[in-house]
């Protein structure tokens, strides 16, 4: 199973937990609001939440109404999208990136938050108080992607052992996971260049053409809802680029 469909498959039945917690009466339908920074409902994560929401009998059209909110890279978007499912009553707001979360705790201290917390550090971004008692109208799961991050590099190294120049894709959403990768590349030695992108939609061709000005030998990629959305043209760029 693709990883992301798990962490979705995970995430729905958090998502549901809400809902039966409170009790909603006979016919009553609930609404979800769904805060994208970057992806389609279409992506394996929305999709798979909604089919694991389907096999816990909450069905759209039936007992819950999904408001999908799409900032479409443009971050600064999300306190708008956010305001706007406050506005329209959702019963919770689900987001998966640092950013949405950070909207929606922006735009509500009530309506309960559901965070799919896979590339950052809630506790360190004060979004809760601990894992334990996350305290306020914020729950969902927390992956530690962030320390998997330093051991994705460490692998890296493992695997290309005569590789000394790394090229690093990174943006704004990934900027906890850049910290990691530059501390833990204190002890391995690489020679790291950084490209930032910025405002998504990315231009990766671009940015790989001033990548390759350095010569690089292997490709280091952070993960981030946009740059996910970008995989594809990523993978065939760098393989294209003999990275």
């Amino acid at each position: 199973m693709e990883r992301r469909t798990f962490l979705a498959l995970v995430a729905g039945n958090v998502l549901a937990a809400p809902l039966v917690a409170d009790a909603q009466p006979a016919g009553k339908v609930s609404r979800i609001g769904i805060l994208s920074t970057a992806n389609l409902r279409s992506v394996t994560l929305w999709v798979a939440c909604e089919q694991r929401l389907r096999e816990l009998s909450y069905v759209e059209g039936q007992n819950i109404a999904i408001e999908f909110r799409n900032a479409e890279g443009k971050l600064d978007r999300l306190p708008g999208l956010a305001a706007e499912l406050v506005r329209l009553n959702v019963d919770l707001i689900v987001t998966a990136t640092d950013l949405g979360t950070r909207a929606a705790k922006g735009a509500t201290t009530k309506i309960p938050i559901v965070m799919v917390a896979i590339n950052y550090e809630p506790i360190a971004l004060g979004y809760i108080a601990s894992l334990a008692r996350p305290g306020a109208n914020i729950t969902g799961i927390f992956f530690r992607h962030v320390e998997l991050t330093s051991k994705r590099l460490e692998l890296f190294k493992k695997m290309l052992p005569g590789v000394s120049r790394v090229a690093v894709l990174a943006d704004p959403e990934s900027a906890d996971q850049l910290r990691e990768v530059q501390t833990v590349n204190r002890s391995l030695g690489l020679k790291l260049q950084v490209q930032d992108l910025r405002n998504p939609p990315y231009d990766i061709k671009s940015a790989l053409v001033a990548v390759m000005r350095s010569r690089p030998q292997a490709l280091f990629v952070l993960e981030s809802a946009s740059i996910f959305s970008a995989r594809t043209h990523i993978a065939e760029l760098a393989l294209t680029n003999r990275l």
